[in-house]
C-alpha cells in the first residue's frame, strides 16, 4: 500500500472552518491562556478591579506599569519606566538587573503615593537580597497586584524578577516565591541572600569591571565608555545605587522631561494634497509633457 494512501486533505470544508488566533498572539505579543488567568475575578467581588504588575523589557528601556483590565480596555493606574531614572542620579546601565529593581520600586512608591498609603507602607527600606513580603498594617490592607510576565521564559536570576523585588521592597503585595531571584541555588534549594544583594547593588557588573580592566583594558575602554565619562568605578557603584534608592523614595512622583518639542517634526511619508494641489500638479505635468513632445516634433521638422 502507498505511503501517503492515508494522507489527510484539507478539503474546502477545512478552510472554511478555519480560525486564526488572536493578532497578538500570532505576533507573539500576548500569552491569552495567561492573560485570562490573570485578568478572571470573583463575581462576589462586584466589578473590583483586578491589578497586575506588568514588566517588559525592549533593548533600551524597562517598563513597569500597574494595569487592570476592563470591558472597554485595559486602564493603566501608575507607570514607571528605566528611561526616568537619570532623574534620580543613575545615567548608565539602565536595563541590568540593578535598574530593574529600581525601576520597581519607583513604581511601587509612586502607585502607594497616589494612594497615600506610602506612609503606611514603607516596605523594605534597605536592600539586604532577602525574601520580603509586606505586612497588613491596622488600617488598610496592602496594594495587591499579580506578576505578568509576558511571554518571556521565567529562568533564575530573570531581569523580571529584579523589577519584582524592587516592587516587593516598595510596599506592594505581589504573591511570589524566592526560586527565581538572583542567588537561588537548586541544590540546597535556598536563596543566597548575599548574591542576591550584589546583584541588586550592581555587584555583578563591577565584578565584570574589574576582570577587564585586568584582562582587556581596551575593551573596558569601549564597552564602559559611558560609565569612564561620568567618573563612574566599580568601587563606587554600590554607593551610586543606594542614592538613587534614596532619591526615588523621597520623592517617586512623575517628572517633566526638560527637552524642548521638536520645531520641525520628521516626515515620513509624502505630504497629503488637496484636490486642487492635485489637479495643478495633473496641469504642470501635462504642460511638462506637451512641451517635451512639442520640441520633438520641430526636431523632426529640421531633419
Amino acid at each position: 500500500m502507498a505511503a501517503g494512501f492515508f494522507k489527510s486533505q484539507k478539503t474546502k470544508a477545512y478552510f472554511k472552518r478555519y480560525q486564526v488566533k488572536y493578532k497578538r498572539r500570532r505576533e507573539g505579543k500576548t500569552d491569552y491562556r495567561a492573560r485570562i488567568r490573570l485578568i478572571n475575578q470573583d463575581k462576589n467581588k462586584y466589578n473590583t478591579p483586578k491589578y497586575r504588575f506588568v514588566v517588559r523589557f525592549t533593548n533600551k528601556d524597562i517598563s513597569a506599569q500597574i494595569i487592570s483590565a476592563s470591558i472597554a480596555g485595559d486602564l493603566v493606574l501608575a507607570a514607571a519606566y528605566a528611561h526616568e531614572l537619570p532623574h534620580y542620579g543613575l545615567e548608565v546601565g539602565l536595563t541590568n538587573y540593578a535598574a530593574a529593581y529600581c525601576t520597581g520600586l519607583l513604581l511601587a512608591r509612586r502607585v502607594l503615593k497616589r494612594l497615600e498609603m506610602d506612609d503606611e507602607y514603607e516596605g523594605n527600606v534597605e536592600a539586604t537580597g532577602e525574601d520580603y513580603s509586606v505586612e497588613p498594617a491596622d488600617t488598610r490592607r496592602p496594594f495587591r497586584a499579580l506578576l505578568d510576565v509576558g511571554l518571556i521564559r521565567t529562568t533564575t536570576g530573570n531581569r523580571v524578577f529584579g523589577t519584582l523585588k524592587g516592587a516587593l521592597d516598595g510596599g506592594l503585595d505581589i504573591p511570589h516565591s524566592d526560586k527565581r531571584f538572583a542567588g537561588f541555588s537548586k541544590d540546597s534549594k535556598q536563596l543566597d541572600a548575599d548574591l542576591h544583594r550584589k546583584y541588586i547593588y550592581g555587584g555583578h557588573v563591577a565584578s565584570y569591571m574589574r576582570s577587564l580592566i585586568e584582562d582587556e583594558p581596551e575593551k573596558y575602554q569601549s564597552h564602559f565608555s559611558e560609565y569612564i565619562k561620568r567618573g563612574i568605578e566599580a568601587d563606587n557603584l554600590e554607593d551610586l545605587y543606594k542614592r538613587v534608592h534614596a532619591a526615588i523614595r523621597a520623592d517617586p512622583t512623575v517628572k517633566k522631561s526638560d527637552k524642548e518639542p521638536p520645531k520641525e517634526h520628521k516626515r515620513f511619508n509624502l505630504k497629503k494634497l488637496t484636490y486642487e494641489e492635485r489637479k495643478n500638479k495633473l496641469i504642470e505635468r501635462l504642460n511638462a509633457f506637451n512641451s517635451a513632445a512639442g520640441a520633438d516634433d520641430d526636431e523632426e521638422d529640421d531633419e
